[in-house]
């Protein structure tokens, strides 16, 4: 190949007068053309001679490169430039291939060997050897832990199935759409809000609403075998008030009892944010000189998330909730004579009106200072909890307030279920690995449920495991267990910092009482505070004081419609 001098460059090199790209015609060097290239390529080998016939064996696809699949490959378009002729004498030329041919199975393009277990083809993916196990072979001890997702030495980390790493990402969808005519006033990352710390009190309580039947210790018992309890759905009335149309808590702020009010799961929300993976909001209605954490008529926050914190999570939300809710009402002995009747009824029931019995239900507005040394007057905050069910102390002492929750097994074979055991066969025998991979799947609502609990000063969480009885129908299920937690045991498993929580609703109030400071002692501001669907990122919008109102108004006609279609 001639060299180039460098006459020959500096004569390549556009003139002084000229301006802008070159021509069609000065893409030449000593008459040999160039090939384009894009800045977004990434620089790979010097020379593939292999490309060509890649793309020949594969049907004449493009290549792709990861997270640029959609680019030209760097020359693709341009090898007919270079092409060159073979001389006559160079048909006859063949290489000899001398690798050594495997005979070892393969399964699927590119997979690693398999090999199968005894028996048929009924056994599942994770299990370990046995009936018809699938493993994947790899060397060393590991194996075995490696097929229980538990890993090993060189095996940690999720289990990458074929293409994994070419599947596009989920786009998520936000919880509430941002309307032109909000401001956006602050963005804050997860990263900054979990350096905030406020250490606050136990809480002290104020009053105390409804009653509670007692919790059934049956449920307790290992289930027999093919004797399962079915789930039932029970005609019960249950409340989720929002803070603002809580009249208890009306009357707590004329009384100026404190200077935020909120609820137990609207506030658990906001303490939790750091763990949350889905879009969900919060409003924020600063009036005069006090704040209410609210939320909007079918908010997301009342849903119950599965796995959220897995890979590719599944949206079974709606079936999660109504699991949740009626187990709570049939996990008690609902007996009149037998039950733990506080100091008011419920604020929200009418007998004049409705037709379904109470539920299982007490409502505790406790306070809890959150104030500092350096505030000159002090920051109360004011929320309504929770709890489910009561239980005799078994030393005869109080009796203890329970909350009751319920895990549903998403199944462990489809795509979401983050390495989940089959609880049918390793609930009884490996409740310690269910429940370790039920904190790491649903970290988010499991902290939310530990959060609630401490809230509420309960002395115990059961968590019910519920399961369908087919996989594929979701209008039956079963009750395979229940697991008793400590609530602040508990929190210390999952390394739930509740420290940190109370310094990011401490963060959230200064931001909305700084940014109203010269506002008139009348005035009604109302803020949104978004977590962003596919960021883990929090955004604060100020909004009209009349959003959402359509959406209440909407929704109320929505209930005079059914009620009438039920009458």
């Amino acid at each position: 190949m001639a060299l180039i001098s460098i006459a020959d460059l500096v004569a390549a090199l556009p003139s002084e007068d000229s301006w802008g790209p070159s021509t069609s015609g000065d893409n030449m060097l000593n008459g040999v053309p160039y090939a384009p290239f894009s800045k977004g390529d990434k620089l790979g080998r010097m020379a593939d001679w292999t490309a060509e016939s890649k793309d020949r064996d594969r049907g004449g696809r493009q290549q792709y490169r990861g997270n640029f699949r959609d680019q030209q490959v760097y020359g693709s378009g341009s090898t007919s430039l270079f092409t060159i002729q073979a001389a006559e004498d160079e048909s006859s030329f063949s290489v000899v291939d001398n690798t050594r041919t495997s005979t070892k199975r393969t399964f699927g393009r590119g997979g690693g060997t398999v090999f199968r277990g005894r028996g048929g083809q009924r056994g599942g993916v994770n299990q370990r050897g046995g009936r018809g196990g699938f493993q994947r072979a790899g060397a060393g001890r590991g194996q075995d832990r490696y097929n229980d997702n538990r890993g090993g030495r060189g095996n940690r980390g999720r289990r990458f199935g074929w293409k994994d790493w070419d599947k596009p990402q989920r786009t998520r969808e936000p919880s509430v759409n941002v309307r032109p005519d909000w401001q956006m006033l602050e963005e804050v990352d997860f990263s900054r809000l979990s350096k905030l710390s406020l250490d606050a009190p136990e809480g002290e309580d104020l009053d105390s609403y409804g009653f509670l039947h007692y919790y059934d210790r049956s449920y307790d018992k290992a289930p027999v075998k093919n004797a399962e309890r079915r789930l039932q759905s029970l005609d019960r009335a249950a409340y989720n008030v929002t803070t603002t149309q809580d009249p208890v808590i009306q009357e707590l702020a004329e009384k100026n009892e404190a200077t935020v009010f909120a609820t137990s799961d609207i506030l658990s929300m906001l303490m939790c944010a750091t763990r949350s993976v889905y879009s969900w909001d919060i409003v924020i209605v600063h009036q005069g000189d006090k704040i209410f954490l609210d939320k909007r008529p079918g908010a997301s926050i009342d849903l119950v998330t599965v796995n959220e914190n897995a890979q590719d999570a599944p949206l079974e939300a709606a079936e999660a909730t109504v699991i949740t809710h009626n187990f709570a009402m049939q996990a008690v002995t609902e007996s009149e004579q037998a039950k733990v009747t506080f100091a008011h009824p419920n604020p929200f029931y009418n007998e004049a009106e409705e037709t379904e019995p109470l539920a299982s239900k007490g409502y505790k507005y406790r306070r809890f200072d959150i104030g500092l040394e350096r505030d000159e007057e002090p920051l109360q905050i004011i929320v309504r909890t929770e709890v489910d069910a009561a239980m005799k102390h078994p030393t005869g002492g109080p009796d203890q307030h329970l909350v009751i929750k319920a895990l549903n097994e998403f199944d462990s074979k489809a795509p979401g279920s983050g390495g989940a055991l089959d609880w049918r066969s390793k609930l009884a025998s490996q409740r310690g690995a269910v429940i370790a991979t039920e904190m790491k799947n649903n970290s988010s609502k499991l902290a939310r449920w530990t959060t609630q609990a401490i809230l509420a000063k309960a002395d115990a969480i059961k968590l019910g495991f519920v399961s369908r009885v087919n996989p594929r129908s979701a209008t039956g299920h079963v009750v395979l267990g229940v697991m008793t937690q400590k609530p602040r045991e508990f929190a210390t498993q999952m390394n739930l910092n509740l420290a940190n929580g109370w310094g990011i609703v401490r963060t959230v109030v200064d931001r909305i009482r700084a940014l109203d400071a010269d506002e008139p002692a009348d005035a009604v501001k109302k803020y949104v505070l978004i977590k962003d669907p596919n960021r883990s990122v929090l955004r604060l919008y100020s909004v009209p004081a009349t959003a959402f109102e359509e959406d209440e108004e909407a929704e109320i006609e929505e209930k005079a419609e059914e009620e009438e279609e039920d009458e």
